[in-house]
């Protein structure tokens, strides 16, 4: 069984990372993902079993990340160090064109998902202390619903934002506050995440997704 969380804890602990501070004022927007720009820049390839193609292309009058996974496991991950003090709230938009076939996401047979984003805290050398949540678009499990990572325990977070209640076909806003989520789920004040990624994963259900999504930036608020 492949380890997709601790795969991509391997690629940020064992990179130096770039610290990129801003200062904290109202109108700061802080690019992670500038996918309407046509630009995949310091994106970098993840793949765990076979590989999820993801391109740019358009859609709605504008540029989007396409992402389609056909019994595949693969993402894509940007190494940047943002201070969560500054900027602490994460703004993205994804859309999924179908669900998965999953029965239950939250055991290791399951851990599939059409659409997820990943923030991610490296524990350095001590790879063992590195956190992570996953924002995922859940189908099993209800909108709200948290769990521990089927293969990391309690170092990742499940976190499912969207849920097959949600339509298909259809663009979603979202906006989180880590800064909160990370003291609310790991009980601790965390100032600097290290990375982000994105994933589309069929490879444990088998089967095929096709996702969509949008930029990605922080903001102050």
């Amino acid at each position: 069984m492949i380890n997709k969380y601790l795969n991509f804890i391997t690629l940020v602990t064992l990179t130096s990372l770039s610290p990129l501070l801003f200062a904290a004022t109202n109108n700061v927007k802080l690019p992670i993902a500038s996918f309407s720009s046509e630009s995949l820049d310091q994106w970098e390839d993840q793949i765990f079993k076979n590989k999820t193609d993801y391109k740019l292309v358009q859609l709605d009058c504008t540029t989007a990340l396409k992402a389609e996974s056909l019994n595949s496991a693969s993402g894509l991950v940007k190494k940047q160090r943002i201070d969560l003090q500054s900027t602490p709230i994460l703004n993205w938009r994804w859309r999924i064109e179908s669900r998965l076939n999953t029965t239950n996401e939250q055991v290791k047979e399951g851990d599939d998902y059409a659409a997820r984003v990943y923030v991610i805290i490296s524990g350095g050398l001590a790879f063992w202390q590195t956190k992570a949540i996953n924002y995922v678009w859940a189908n099993t499990s209800s909108k709200g619903t948290s769990w521990p990572n089927a293969f990391a325990g309690d170092h990742a977070v499940m976190l499912a934002l969207r849920s097959s209640a949600d339509p298909t076909g259809t663009w979603f806003n979202e906006k989180r506050n880590i800064l909160a989520d990370l003291k609310q789920y790991f009980g601790e004040d965390i100032r600097y995440i290290d990375a982000i990624a994105i994933m589309t994963d069929t490879d444990n259900s088998h089967g095929k997704a096709t996702t969509y999504y949008g930029d990605i930036y922080f903001t102050a608020n």
